[in-house]
């Protein structure tokens, strides 16, 4: 089995970037989510709510961020250096909320242009909990940036093969991976071996993961990240095969246990 492909979404719900090789730090892949778009009540604004966070091509660079859309001049951010942390929430429902620093007036307005609302950019200088202590299945009190849950997600091609061999069945067309958001790819297992990895140690070329469970999908799934078109697959289909618990499965959570660089080609082994 072997690391396919790496993916980074600098701004939370915005579009990936690509990559040959890339840090793996306590909280997830090095410049993964640290930014997020929130609301007036600070409540994150995603793909969710809005599909032309696709639009968004956001990049790292040294000190900041460079925001860049068709049609719109590039902003470079700086990471915000000072002022009074702005509370916030991933979800709306969630009770916890996490200090961040507000990015400032320019990116506010350049966001607001290209989402047609009122929204403010936040950094997170500290990834931190967003969850209550043992929420989670498979708790291990790690620090996350603006994911949903985990630092991680895993995903893997031939369970992907499996999903569109269905959607092709049900006279469908195929969704690529990137409809799933992962920041790893792995290639080599059988479909849905990650099933049974939950609660297992991976490891990823010389780090050590933990897989920490599935991932229950949303209707993020449903939006062609190139065009930011919603339709109905692959959550219908989904429904109709991987309804487990009442939870629509596709993927798998994964916490670092180790820092260090990582690559496409690097081998990954289930450990026992």
């Amino acid at each position: 089995m072997r690391l396919s492909s790496i993916h980074t979404y600098p701004v939370k719900g915005c579009h990936r970037v690509d990559h040959d090789g890339a840090f793996v730090q306590a909280w997830g892949l090095a410049g993964d989510r640290r930014w997020m778009v929130v609301d007036a009540d600070g409540v994150g604004v995603t793909q969710r709510e809005t599909t032309r966070l696709v639009d968004l091509r956001a990049s790292v660079r040294p000190g900041g961020l460079t925001l860049r859309a068709d049609g719109r001049p590039d902003l470079d951010v700086p990471e915000p250096a000072g002022g009074e942390p702005v509370l916030v929430r991933t979800f709306r429902k969630r009770e916890l909320r996490v200090p961040a620093m507000a990015a400032g007036p320019a990116a506010d307005a350049w966001l607001g242009a290209l989402l047609g609302r009122q929204v403010r950019l936040v950094w997170l200088a500290r990834p931190t909990r967003h969850l209550p202590v043992e929420s989670r299945e498979y708790d291990t009190g790690d620090q996350v940036g603006f994911a949903d849950a985990y630092p991680l997600l895993l995903t893997n091609a031939a369970s992907l093969g499996a999903l569109n061999g269905w959607l092709a069945e049900a006279g469908e067309e195929p969704v690529p991976m990137t409809r799933f958001r992962p920041n790893l790819v792995v290639d080599g297992a059988p479909a849905w071996a990650e099933d049974g990895w939950a609660g297992r140690s991976l490891r990823v070329g010389g780090l050590r993961m933990r897989a920490a469970g599935p991932c229950d999908r949303c209707v993020v799934t449903t939006t062609d990240q190139e065009t930011g078109v919603r339709a109905k697959e692959p959550l219908r289909t989904l429904a109709r095969h991987r309804n487990i618990r009442q939870k629509l499965l596709f993927g798998l959570h994964v916490v670092p246990i180790d820092g260090g660089p990582l690559a496409v080609g690097d081998r990954v082994v289930v450990e026992p």
